[in-house]
Parts: C-alpha cells; structure tokens; sequence
C-alpha cells in the first residue's frame, strides 16, 4: 500500500513541474538580459553604470537567494503598495539572482576574448560599439554555453525555495500531497527524481557541448 505513493503523488509533482520549468525559463530569460547588460557594464570605462553593475553584482552574490525572494515578494510590495503575485514574485527572484552571476559569466567570456580582436575591428573601421557587437560579442557568446547551462541548473534547484512564498512548484505540490497522507518518504523521493530527470540530462548535454567547442 506504501508504494502507491509512487504513483499517487505523480499527479502533483507535474503540477508542480509545469511552474517550476516556467519560472526557471522565464527567470532566465530576464535575468540574461540583465546580466548581459550588467557583465558590458563591468568591463566598460570607469563610470556611473560600471559602478552601479559592480554594486548590483557583489550584493546579489553576497546575500542568500532566500532573503532575495522574501525582499521581493514582501519588501518590494510593500515599498511599490501593491499586492505583487507570487509567481511574478520568482520570476523577479530568479532574474535579479540569475543576473548578478551571468553578469559574471559576461564580464568572464568578454575578457577572454584577445584583445587583439577588438584592435582588428578598430582598425577595420569600426567604432567601439559595432566591435563590440560584431567582433567580441560573438566570439564571447560561444563561450558563454557551457556556464549559463549551468545557471540553468542551479536557477531550476532554487526554485524550489519559492514554496516559502507558496508558488506551486514541485517541492509547494509535494509538501502538500506528503501532509495529506503522512508519505514524506516516498513523496519527496520522487521529488528528487524529477530533479535528477531534468539536471542529469543537462548536465551530459553541456559536457558534450563542452567537449565539442574543445574539438574532442
């Protein structure tokens, strides 16, 4: 009879998978565009806006990302007096903190890149801008792959704080179906797997992404 929970909490966790992949994408999406343009700002000239990015970076990596949720979804209501919802609460949450460390990856990949690339596009004609985005930034995207899988990865497993906030993700679903029918065991079980289904397969794909942009 135990081991109908199986099967029995099935339903729940792909309740709970279908926000978590949407939170996750969703989050990712805003905060790649944020760290993107906070990474540029870290490797531009001294100023205003590389100071503000360095600013958002170290506090972002310095504070855990469950006073991050906890900041947005009551902070942040309170601060803007609306009634913010729980969902657009984590997908802020994963954006602002995915940001921070894919501005990083940014900051990183662009460095990486010989300066010696950005003289040819100068000497080619090219403004400082149009280097940027048709010399570096193509070069410094390919590497950028395998680190933002990662992200990937680490954004999908802290989704599952936002049960603190109760989003209906997988761990919201199964804390539910286990305080129901007294099967932590076999609930949150199962909750790993689904976990393991998703970042296991992930994972082997960035190391053969990986491989191939080594030339193995």
């Amino acid at each position: 009879m135990m081991d109908s929970h199986y099967i029995q909490v099935l339903p729940f966790l792909f309740r709970g998978l279908g926000w978590t992949l949407l939170i996750t994408f969703s989050g990712l999406a805003v905060g790649f565009w944020l760290g993107a343009a906070a990474g540029l700002a870290r490797v531009s000239p001294p100023g205003v806006l590389r100071g503000a990015a360095a600013v958002y970076v170290e506090v972002i990596r310095g504070t855990p990302i469950l006073a991050q949720i906890l900041f947005v979804y009551y902070g942040l209501s309170d601060l803007l007096g609306i009634n913010m919802p729980n969902w657009l609460a984590a997908i802020l949450a994963i954006a602002i903190n995915a940001g921070a460390y894919i501005a990083e990856i940014v900051r990183g990949a662009v460095q990486s890149i010989d300066p010696g690339q950005r003289e040819a596009g100068r000497s080619l004609g090219l403004s400082a801008r149009q280097t940027m985005r048709h010399v570096i930034w193509p070069q410094a995207l390919r590497r950028m792959i395998p680190p933002l899988g990662n992200q990937f990865i680490i954004s999908l497993k802290d989704t599952s704080l936002f049960s603190v906030i109760a989003v209906g993700e997988i761990i919201y679903h199964t804390r539910q179906y286990y305080s129901n029918t007294f099967a932590p065991f076999e609930a949150l079980t199962m909750a790993c797997v689904f976990y393991l289904m998703i970042t296991i397969p992930s994972s082997l794909y960035l190391r053969r992404v990986e491989q191939r942009m080594e030339g193995k």
